[in-house]
This record gives C-alpha cells, structure tokens and sequence, in this order.
C-alpha cells in the first residue's frame, strides 16, 4: 500500500528541532501520530479550553497547553479583506459583543466575510455570555505562534484556505506540527498537495453510516492509500459499521481519530464526554472506543481525558 501523499517522506525529515537540537514537545506529538504502532493516545480540545476561557482564543490555547493537552482544534474564517482569524461560527454575534460595538450601525452585517481585519479588532470575545474585555479575535497567525513548538494543531473548515494557512505555517516553521482535514476526494487532495513542496498533514473525514463517506473510505480502501490517520463518524451503533471500520483502518496501517462531543459523531448515544464525566471512572464510556483502536479523540473533556490516560499509561511522551 503506498503512504498518503507528502507522507510517503519519513517523518523524521519534517521534524523541526528547538536550538539546542533536541525535538520540541509538539515534534514528540506528530512523531506519535505519524507512527500507526504508536499506542499513545493524542488529546484534541475541541476549540481550546473553551470550559475556562473563551472558545477559539488565545487564553483557551494557553490553558490547554498547561494542562498537557496534545493538539488544539481551531476553526478558521476569512475577513472581508482576506485575513485568517479564529472563529467556529460565520457570524460573530454569538461569540463577541457585536452589537454593543457596532450599535449605531444597525444594518451592519456580523458575518466575519464582511467585516474588515480591522473590525473585528474592535470586538472583544465573550464567556459564557460575559464580554472579556482583555480577549479578543486572534489571527490564525497568532494562534500559530503561540503555538509553536508547544502544541499540535488541527486546523478545521480551513480546507478551502490551503495555500493561504500553508504560506503561514511555513513561514513560521511549524508545517509539520498542522494537521488539516477534509471530506474531499483523494484526486483533489492530491493534486492540491503537489502544487507544494511541504504539506502539512491531512486526514480524511470519514461518515461510514452516510452515503459520501462509505464512498469515500472505500475509495482509500480500492486506492491502497493510507492516510496517517482517518476521522471516523458514525450517527448510531445499530450495526458494526464503527468496529468493521475501525478493523480495516488498523489493518491498513491507518489510525482511527474519534469525536467524543457529540452523540451524533460517535454512536448516537448521548454525549460521551458528559457520560464520562458524570462516572466513577471515566474509562467506562472511553475505554470503548481504545478498545477498538482509537489513538486520536477529540474532547470537549481534555483534562477528564489525560487524567484517565495517564491512568492506565497512554498518555507519557
């Protein structure tokens, strides 16, 4: 089977050192995701540390780092004026105190595409529901360099935006520590990674109970390309589609990353992080999906999850 891509380059050739030549922390975290024997479980916090500062900021990236979260999922959207900034929604108004700054422009519109670097400057973000005056909008820039060397990063709804946060990450040297993902065909992906010298890491997103995405993980399958890792979703556990997958993707030298926020993304069963939360041992709802063969969750949970992980030894670099 041939490796997905740019990946077909042993990962030590991407490694970046700190100056004293030794492999930075966020280096020892792709070195695992690259490696399919690798049995340390990655920690992805969905949107930062969003349960003590606000989603998407810098404050939410740095608490995530303290507490020795492995990668920081950030949501991108591009101003009018073609800047990159951090933000999940299209629109600002839930996260930010729009309409206090902009009261006297009633027809002002609070989508992010047409508003100006420079006015979404003028917003400050909110937690839960209180505007933090001393947080506001970071660029993916920003949010890259604090990154650096620290922290992997997952970059989501950022695909239509390749060549623009690639110039970034190479820029700033931290190429090999972005993992970018899509739904796109392996021919688009492909294609779009040969216009580049370097490419950050791409996973797949893989729905195997819908149509496209059946389609799309068999296309990998009949290709024998093997992403490094693929993102597995699944709506209900009312088949062995999620355990047939998971068998397959191993099988192939793949890893298995899984969403355990939303019930929707994971079997259907509730929320897994809430469930986890709320038990004795949160190893009874996440030990399901280790067990079969997940390395990579994303969380809305990171310290609940390292917690556990370095319980039973799956989670020491």
């Amino acid at each position: 089977m041939k490796r997905f891509f740019t990946l077909a380059v042993l990962a030590c050739c991407f490694i970046s050192c700190q100056q004293n030549g030794t492999p930075s922390r966020a280096d020892a975290i792709a070195a695992h995701i690259r490696n399919p024997k690798s049995d340390y479980v990655v920690v992805v916090s969905h949107r930062g540390d969003w349960r003590n500062h606000p989603e998407n900021s810098i404050p939410a990236i740095e608490s995530l780092i303290e507490m020795g979260g492995d990668m920081v999922e950030m949501d991108l959207k591009m101003t009018k004026d073609s800047v990159l900034v951090l933000s999940h929604d299209y629109s600002v108004k839930r996260c930010t105190n729009f309409d206090t700054v902009f009261a006297d422009e009633p027809d002002k519109s609070p989508k992010i595409k047409d508003l100006t670097y420079a006015e979404t400057q003028m917003l400050r973000l909110k937690f839960r529901g209180t505007v933090i005056d001393s947080v506001n909008m970071p660029t993916l820039r920003e949010a890259l360099a604090c990154c650096k060397d620290r922290i992997c990063v997952n970059v989501d709804q950022g695909y239509d935006y390749y060549d623009e946060v690639l110039a970034i990450t190479e820029e700033l040297g931290v190429t090999n520590q972005v993992l970018i993902k899509g739904a796109w065909p392996i021919e688009t992906v492909a294609a779009n990674e040969a216009r580049h010298e370097n490419n950050m890491m791409y996973m797949p997103i893989v729905n195997i109970q819908r149509e496209k995405g059946k389609a799309l993980f068999q296309s990998y399958l009949d290709q024998g390309v093997v992403p490094l890792a693929y993102e597995v979703c699944w709506q209900n556990n009312d088949d062995d589609a999620f355990p047939q997958a998971c068998q397959k993707i191993l099988e192939q030298g793949s890893k298995v990353w899984v969403n355990t926020m939303w019930g929707e993304l994971c079997g259907g069963e509730g929320n897994a992080d809430e469930d986890a939360f709320k038990a004795e041992n949160p190893g009874d709802v996440y030990g399901q999906y280790l067990e079969k063969g997940a390395s990579m969750i994303q969380t809305d949970r990171p310290a609940l999850m390292i917690g556990w992980l370095e319980s039973i030894g799956r989670h020491t670099l």
